[in-house]
């Protein structure tokens, strides 16, 4: 499995947290892999085999080749059919939301097919470009040149909105959304409204989603820590709060997380997240 990161253009990188791609070869027995909820929205292009998202233990769905993943709110699982090769731009919590007039929240849950976000004849063209380039830098230069020319001037996303998130970013989700708005209830209730159009999960879903993805890195990327250490650095009450939480949003307690095959993707994509 190869995972690669690659930074944005420094006219975009407040809006787009990464470009990805993935590469893995087909494999005689697949084994379906956990997506966790991680705060942001992925725009994807697939050029190898279909790929399975599961709707219950048994029922399944073909993902669209070139689709919006939007937020996520519920853990769900993928299987490959055959060969991975993805490329995909991820965008920050309030990133997308420059380049559509959809509200965020009409995407939660599911993909949305790149037609239904830019037109027929924009998605066509640019899925078109998209697959037809021979490099991954060749790939970055085309969605960021269609990025510039989509970003739309008429959208801007509320300052509090905004200064709401990079907060919740800078503490990992820690604090209180009532510490952040200074228990100014009718800031919260207009914030409640920006974040449904503008980020598509509430203020509470977003916070709880940043707190988690930062324990799961520091469970990643630091096996020398105790769970009791990542519970005192995540600010929670205690280290059974922080277990009960963790297997609310993976379905497993921190240590079946780290040796369960059904995490693997989770592990290279969060690791880094």
């Amino acid at each position: 499995m190869q995972y690669q990161t690659f930074k944005p253009h420094k006219d975009l990188e407040t809006i787009v947290k990464c470009y990805w791609t993935l590469e893995v070869p087909a494999q005689q027995k697949t084994e379906r892999q956990l997506i966790l909820p991680d705060g942001c929205v992925d725009l994807c292009f697939n050029f190898g085999d279909n790929m399975k998202r599961y709707t219950s233990d048994t029922d399944f769905v073909i993902q669209p080749r070139e689709m919006l993943l939007g937020q996520i709110t519920e853990q769900f699982y993928i299987e490959p059919t055959g060969v991975v090769n993805s490329f995909a731009v991820r965008f920050y919590p309030y990133g997308f939301a420059n380049f559509i007039d959809l509200p965020l929240s009409a995407l939660c849950d599911k993909e949305t097919p790149l037609n239904i976000l830019f037109g027929d004849e924009k998605a066509e063209h640019l899925s078109k470009k998209i697959i037809e380039a021979n490099s991954t830098e060749a790939r970055i230069q085309i969605i960021e040149k269609f990025l510039f020319e989509m970003f739309n001037d008429k959208t801007t996303i509320d300052n509090i909105v905004k200064s709401t998130i990079d907060t919740m970013l800078l503490s990992k989700g820690s604090k209180p959304l009532n510490v952040i708005l200074k228990d100014e209830k009718s800031k919260r209730r207009q914030l409640e409204r920006n974040f449904n159009k503008q980020i598509g999960l509430s203020p509470k879903q977003l916070s709880k989603v940043i707190r988690l993805q930062a324990t799961l890195q520091m469970l990643l990327n630091d096996t020398t820590r105790t769970l009791t250490d990542i519970a005192y650095e995540s600010e929670y009450y205690d280290q059974a709060h922080f277990i009960k939480d963790f297997k609310e949003f993976t379905g497993l307690t921190p240590k079946e997380f780290l040796t369960d095959e059904k995490m693997t993707l989770s592990s290279v994509l969060y690791k880094g997240n």
